[in-house]
């Protein structure tokens, strides 16, 4: 009998031991340690010239062109500069603190694509894979032909080719992007159709929202152009499908818990709400909370809470997403946890794009990419350097050549003279001391 329980007990053992190696990330033979604050000289980093950059910033609060300010830079692995400033809100006189929370809207789509590599990673299907394979709504691909302004009807024809996860991950497919697309024709085809771009207080779901937006044509056939895409959207929905879990319960268990990025989410815990940072605007000359247009700028924190944007929904501190840049540098490990391996990180970080874009970037699978006339051209780093930016005013680049991030956090909406995004880029890679 006792035998008998003995062996209960191992093979319950051996089941949750089963099922937490295939839904978790493998350690690393290879740790490295987690971002940790450092003199700047370790770093070889020049403190006089980091300086220069904090008063740069001091100056664009105190001349009113923003608000507020979270910024840091990391170099090897250590943070040498990590500093806020102004006010996170004007209206309730709440002065920016370094560990709060910003929308970062776009920044979404690097995380929502590291998760669709994750899954590539264990086999579960091939970049080239038509998404119609796991989506069938989207069905044979339809380009827009004809549009009529006066009800917002179209016709459309067959396309030549069908959208692929990679079309998706590269801005490729054709798919458009609503409210925030360059065309006056999809911006009215999405409204009539109902499609939720990036953030809802209601009661809207990602499979529900894709299921709409699968029916709707195509800016051109897929992978001959560029278009900012609702496509992160869609892959969030397909890593809900490949991976059988709600998409943010996938992103918790499976990239920021084994990251310890615990300020990171599609809505903030009770607990973390009063670090959310407003959304300010400037009225009159004076920095005031955001009214809103086409949608509740709150929605972190209240609503439903039921939509999980792949494409804009995270909100975050510099931090967090410090540590998600130092994962990729790392080469896919952080602290010990192999998120990605290697090879696959070469892959994100090539252009997959090819002749689209012919300037001094590149599109990967997850970043912008600087190329070498990118470099040449001077103030944005190093060829290999990565980056994004997100709708209400954050960026981030991550120079692989020189160990080098940088994170800015700013919450803003209408017309702004920010000159701090390319200012602290610049001079980030210009306090470099070794």
């Amino acid at each position: 009998m006792v035998e008998i329980k003995a062996f209960r007990i191992i093979a319950i053992a051996f089941t949750v031991s089963s099922s937490f190696l295939g839904s978790a990330q493998t350690k690393s033979i290879k740790p490295s340690p987690p971002l940790t604050e450092a003199a700047p000289a370790t770093a070889a980093m020049s403190a006089e010239r980091l300086a220069k950059i904090d008063a740069m910033l001091q100056d664009a609060v105190t001349q009113k062109n923003l608000p507020g300010i979270v910024a840091l830079i990391a170099r090897n692995g250590k943070i040498v500069f990590y500093k806020a400033y102004g006010m996170a809100d004007n209206g309730l006189k709440r002065e920016q603190k370094r560990d709060d929370i910003f929308r970062i809207a776009s920044q979404s789509k690097a995380i929502t694509s590291t998760a669709v590599m994750m899954l590539w990673e264990e086999g579960k299907f091939k970049l080239d894979d038509p998404i119609s394979k796991y989506i069938p709504e989207f069905g044979e691909a339809q380009i827009l032909d004809t549009f009529n302004e006066k009800d917002s009807s179209y016709t459309t024809k067959p396309a030549k080719k069908q959208v692929t996860v990679r079309h998706l991950l590269t801005h490729t497919s054709g798919i458009g992007y609503g409210l925030i697309d360059g065309d006056d024709r999809f911006k009215k085809i999405f409204q009539k159709a109902g499609i939720t771009d990036a953030f809802t207080t209601q009661p809207v779901t990602i499979a529900d929202n894709i299921k709409k937006l699968a029916k709707l044509p195509l800016h051109h056939e897929p992978g001959e152009n560029w278009t900012y895409s609702e496509g992160l959207d869609v892959l969030g929905y397909f890593i809900e499908v490949i991976s059988g879990m709600p998409f943010d319960k996938f992103l918790r268990t499976r990239l920021f818990d084994p990251l310890g990025m615990n300020d990171t989410w599609f809505y903030l815990p009770d607990s973390k709400k009063n670090r959310l940072v407003s959304v300010q605007e400037k009225v009159d000359g004076e920095w005031k909370k955001y009214a809103g247009s086409f949608y509740d700028a709150d929605y972190p924190v209240k609503g439903a809470k039921t939509f999980f944007s792949g494409g804009g929904g995270l909100s975050s501190t510099a931090k967090d997403y410090a540590t998600f840049l130092q994962m990729y540098l790392n080469n896919g490990e952080l602290n010990g946890i192999r998120i990605l391996s290697r090879k696959t990180v070469e892959i994100i970080m090539a252009n997959q794009i090819g002749e689209i874009w012919k300037g001094g970037a590149a599109q990967g699978l997850a970043f912008g990419l600087i190329n070498q006339k990118g470099q040449d051209a001077g103030g944005s780093g190093s060829a290999g350097t990565f980056d994004w930016g997100g709708y209400f005013n954050t960026q981030y680049f991550a120079d692989p050549k020189e160990k080098l991030i940088g994170v800015i956090m700013k919450q803003t909406q209408g017309d702004v003279k920010d000159e701090t995004g390319w200012k602290f880029r610049l001079m980030a890679e210009a306090a470099i001391d070794d």
